[in-house]
């Protein structure tokens, strides 16, 4: 199998989300398992400033015919597994960040991936690979479903070629003034309700929901729920209408790079059935947020989180202080939303024993806080996916969840008559739902072989990308098919 990925972030080359992992780690595990797999992207500043080694494919491919148009060269990485291609053209990509500056969205967002998805189309040819499958990822790559749909057409190039596009969050459309169809040269009759408009503006991506032979998303519960008006911000309505053609494939995790027995960020490793090191990384942790440490018996609770309205911290600002009454301490590693950010900073004054806080990113501290802690805290209002809640499975760190999206998903409620589950869930998106969640789980802390058992299990769990990326050739076959 050919399969083309075309994508705006992978990790190691630049990310800001759950994305980069999935375009990272998806390909190459595919590559493993015998497809041809090349990867699209942007060459942004942040590659170029890895000093990841490239070499140049070509010097000045052309969007036009006869070598008319805007040009960009192409360039490929020489690291190992899937290829990976990028499109360069620095006048689009060599900025400061990938989307956008603290001071908001870069305004010609619609013409940055408008022009990179069509240089996908272009470097394919120019590479002589014809994708048995053209595999699209969210609204910056959605658009070149309509350059093949309406622009390639008739080309015997993409002849029999099928199209998947992937949503990895419907909340981001890609929505721009309707002039930017005659800017990025597809016809201004797809300003049309049945087409590309959606409430007066240009959805890039609708055209992935559209025109692809099939849709998916980051999970199956996840496919089920943007299929209903709460949680299918305006597209419900089309995505019921291709629900024979939407599935969910949950994400998965890397554990050559996820594992508490190999992790040098931590102060000590530790395995299933050698769980010592988890209790140095909780009074390492309790250190690094100045907390006490007298009472090893009160749970810790970590959680690592976009301060944003969908992961549920207004549930959490709400319940704080009967949460700590219950027995516990939280930290919190996370930036965004800078009202969330007051709030959490005004409860962290409020509750300095019970409560630590680190406003920013830093991955060194997020593993540390998912191996120190005994549970993790993932109230969202809706999750297509969730990685945090794997990794922490995979740390021994029992999650405590919302049940939704990939969350619903990858957690089982742990069942202290059976021995069996790996976590614990609440329903009603509520600060009293949460707080009986985390009640239960306390509880069950208290009792050591029960909460032993809960830790086996959740540390016994595979969702490695070897699954997820069965499930994808499984999909890519059944494409190929048609």
């Amino acid at each position: 199998m050919k399969i083309a990925f075309i994508v705006s972030e992978a990790t190691p080359y630049a990310k800001t989300g759950g994305l980069a992992d999935v375009a990272g780690a998806l390909p190459h595990v595919l590559s493993r398992q015998g497809a041809d797999v090349k990867v699209f992207m942007p060459l942004y500043r942040d590659v170029r400033q890895k000093g990841i080694p490239l070499l140049k494919k070509a010097d000045r491919l052309s969007l036009g015919e006869a070598g008319q148009g805007e040009t960009f060269a192409l360039w490929e990485s020489l690291e190992g597994g899937a290829s990976v291609y990028f499109i360069d053209k620095p006048a689009l990509f060599d900025r400061e960040g990938l989307y956008a500056t603290s001071a908001g969205d870069y305004p010609d967002n619609g013409r940055r991936f408008a022009f990179f998805s069509r240089a996908a189309l272009v470097a394919l040819k120019a590479l002589e690979f014809s994708p048995d499958v053209f595999h699209v990822h969210d609204w910056q790559a959605s658009i070149a479903l309509a350059y093949l749909k309406f622009a390639c057409a008739g080309d015997p190039f993409f002849r029999n070629t099928r199209t998947l596009a992937t949503i990895h969050n419907l909340a981001y459309q890609g929505l721009f003034d309707k002039s930017i169809l005659a800017e990025i040269g597809l016809p201004e009759t797809l300003f049309r309700m049945d087409e590309l408009e959606f409430f007066g503006k240009v959805s890039f991506l609708k055209a992935g929901i559209l025109y692809a032979t099939a849709v998916s998303t980051v999970s199956h519960r996840y496919s089920l729920e943007i299929q209903t008006p709460e949680f299918g911000c305006g597209l419900d309505g089309l995505l019921r209408r291709r629900s024979a053609a939407l599935t969910g494939i949950l994400n998965g995790v890397d554990y050559a790079a996820w594992d508490p027995a190999t992790d040098r960020c931590l102060p000590a490793n530790y395995a299933p059935g050698k769980l010592q090191g988890k209790d140095v990384c909780k009074k390492a942790l309790l250190a690094e947020f100045k907390l006490p440490a007298d009472k090893p018996e009160m749970p810790l609770v970590g959680m690592v989180s976009r301060l944003a309205g969908q992961k549920g911290l207004d549930l959490i600002l709400e319940a704080m202080g009967g949460l700590f009454s219950q027995g516990l301490r939280l930290v919190v590693l996370g930036a965004g939303d800078a009202r969330i950010q007051q709030s959490l900073e005004t409860a962290h004054r409020r509750f300095p024993s019970f409560f630590g806080l680190r406003i920013g990113f830093d991955e060194t501290l997020a593993r540390k806080i998912y191996a120190g802690s005994d549970m993790f805290l993932i109230p969202s209002r809706y999750e297509p996916c969730g990685l945090t809640q794997m990794y922490s499975l995979k740390y021994g760190t029992v999650p405590v969840v919302r049940a939704t999206g990939g969350l619903d998903d990858s957690i089982r409620e742990f069942d202290p008559a059976e021995g069996t589950g790996n976590g614990f869930k609440f329903a009603d998106y509520t600060s009293e739902a949460l707080s009986g969640a985390v009640k239960k789980a306390v509880r069950t802390f208290a009792q050591k072989p029960q909460w032993s058992k809960a830790v086996q299990n959740a540390m016994a769990g595979d969702f490695s990308w070897e699954r997820s990326a069965q499930e994808y050739g499984l999909l890519y076959k059944s494409l190929i098919g048609r």
